[in-house]
């Protein structure tokens, strides 16, 4: 049987809502799984979920776009985050930056053409000792030197190879 996107993501829903509750307390978790797993909250999720817990649908649209950790167009599977603060400029930032966009073949806040890579910039990742500071979803880098990057996202590469596309392909209209 045929399942569509929306109705698996309105059964994931409804499981995670289970899983943390049908209240207001229940929207970050709910929120940072959609992100997970389908790499954006779409409006068709933020409806589902303010149905679901009784608020109305633009309080969790505030939710979303306030925070930076939370997407409401599709990112890649791998979301690149650069820190962008002082510390880490003075670190060697640029070069860093500059490798990833040669290396991707993006800009930051684009995502590349096969849905793998997403690049952007953090506002901190509070390890400014150890800068320039990268995070690949939840895997923090540190001491990150332009020589690094290709070793970094090859990694990403082989982590999830096939996965990654398939997932992209089968989530992407979440």
């Amino acid at each position: 049987m045929f399942v569509s996107s929306q109705e698996r993501l309105k059964s994931d829903i409804s499981a995670w809502l289970d899983r943390f509750g049908r209240d207001r307390t229940a929207l970050m978790p709910v929120l940072q799984e959609i992100q997970k797993k389908y790499t954006h909250v779409s409006p068709y999720a933020m409806q589902i979920i303010a149905d679901a817990v009784g608020i109305h649908p633009v309080e969790v649209q505030s939710v979303v776009s306030f925070y930076a950790f939370l997407d409401q167009s599709p990112k890649g599977r791998f979301v690149i985050r650069l820190c962008n603060t002082i510390s880490c400029d003075m670190q060697g930032k640029a070069q860093v930056a500059q490798q990833l966009r040669n290396d991707l073949g993006i800009d930051f806040g684009q995502t590349t053409t096969d849905g793998k890579f997403s690049l952007d910039w953090a506002a901190c990742l509070g390890m400014c000792d150890q800068g320039p500071a990268l995070l690949v979803n939840d895997i923090i880098h540190t001491r990150v030197t332009a020589a690094m990057v290709h070793d970094i996202l090859e990694t990403c590469r082989k982590t999830f190879g096939v996965y990654a596309l398939e997932t992209k392909h089968e989530e992407g209209h979440a």
